[in-house]
């Protein structure tokens, strides 16, 4: 991930920009390649941050047991 920890929501919202941008009829196959390349990286930030939702909900569950 970058310096700056984004949240899953503007992660999410990258990703959904990349995915319409993809969608558009006049793009580029440099501008798709482009749009791909963030929507990957946006994709890998949101299962990264959930992922670590996931273990730290897993590591609490323990600790209540």
């Amino acid at each position: 991930m970058s310096d700056r920890e984004i949240s899953f929501e503007e992660a999410l919202k990258k990703l959904e920009e990349s995915s319409e941008k993809l969608k558009e009829s006049e793009t580029t196959l440099e501008e798709a390649m482009e749009n791909y390349e963030k929507g990957l990286e946006a994709y890998r930030e949101c299962k990264t941050i959930l992922e670590n939702a996931s273990q730290k909900i897993e590591t609490l569950s323990k600790q209540e047991a």
